[in-house]
């Protein structure tokens, strides 16, 4: 999957002289965390809404209003910005995003802003991805390492008429196991279980129903 299938497109933005108090507002009313920084057509910097706390005023001051408004963004954004491009794969940007310390990505296509990718569309997209915002039940096992066993787990569902919702594989405790964790559509996995087990795989757990441990 790809960074466009899942980024914001309708992007709130500021300009550096854009005062703290539109800024916040903004990061209210939109209910959003991050806002691009604008000359123009090009991306000057990002700012967050932690960004803007830490130079705002105390709300205790009586004239904090007056004193916040004098604040501009480029007084607190960020001039070094991590940006991710359409067509990168969503795990290359997650990786960007986790070594960068960053709570999100602008997105950049010929020079131009087109998106934004936060923490939030991550997540929601690995939630899709493992299945568990669908009803499911969660079934791991322990595999030997040798070809074969992933396809016997497959063979089984398929004799059972139940689709894997997703399918992970984890290294296992030693270098002669891994983990394999599915979630499947059914709410009552039990003979799937039972059918795990007579082909000679240990099931490991755990085992969750509707999504949920």
């Amino acid at each position: 999957m790809l960074v466009e299938h899942i980024m914001i497109r309708d992007v709130v933005t500021v300009t550096p002289d854009t005062p703290l108090t539109d800024a916040l507002q903004l990061t209210r009313v939109r209910r959003i965390r991050h806002l691009p920084v604008m000359e123009g057509d090009r991306l000057v910097g990002i700012v967050s809404d932690r960004d803007m706390r830490d130079v705002c005023p105390s709300i205790l001051d009586p004239i904090w209003e007056p004193k916040a408004r004098r604040i501009r963004i480029e007084d607190c954004m960020k001039h070094e910005v991590l940006t991710a491009q359409p067509w990168d794969f969503i795990e290359d940007a997650a990786a960007d995003m986790y070594r960068g310390q960053v709570g999100c990505l602008p997105v950049i296509d010929n020079g131009r802003l087109v998106g934004i990718l936060t923490e939030r569309d991550i997540l929601h997209t690995l939630l899709n991805m493992m299945g568990v915002l669908e009803p499911s039940s969660r079934i791991e096992v322990e595999l030997p390492n040798r070809p074969g066993g992933l396809a016997d787990v497959a063979d089984i569902l398929r004799a059972r008429r139940v689709n894997a919702g997703s399918v992970l594989i984890f290294p296992g405790k030693t270098p002669y196991t891994r983990r394999l964790v599915l979630r499947v559509q059914t709410m009552d996995p039990r003979r799937i279980l039972e059918d795990i087990a007579a082909a000679g795989y240990r099931v490991v757990g755990p085992l969750s129903h509707g999504g949920r441990e």
